[in-house]
């Protein structure tokens, strides 16, 4: 799945894996009533599904994510472009 990718339907994803809307949505930040309205067919906005994807078809635990990882995984894809590409293919094959 692309980044910003369509989740074709957030209720059908939350379902599959189990959990109501609150435990759901939470995950995220967004509020019941919120994830309730994106399930009934409200457009979701680019970040929103961008955290589902992150959160629910990538598994990342966003608890773990902080702005220092962030920023190392930047500055190596700058200055070691090679390395950084190497790391991602070698750790997409492992996932």
């Amino acid at each position: 799945m692309k980044p910003f990718a369509r989740i074709a339907n957030p209720r059908d994803l939350r379902k599959k894996l189990g959990l109501n809307q609150i435990e759901f949505w939470s995950e995220i930040g967004v509020t019941q009533s919120g994830g309730s309205r994106y399930e009934s067919g409200r457009s979701m906005p680019k970040p929103v599904r961008e955290l589902l994807r992150l959160v629910y078809v990538k598994n990342v635990p966003l608890a773990t994510v902080d702005g220092v990882d962030l920023r190392i995984a930047e500055h190596l894809k700058q200055s070691k472009p090679a390395l950084y590409k190497d790391l991602r293919t070698r750790v997409s094959k492992n996932a």
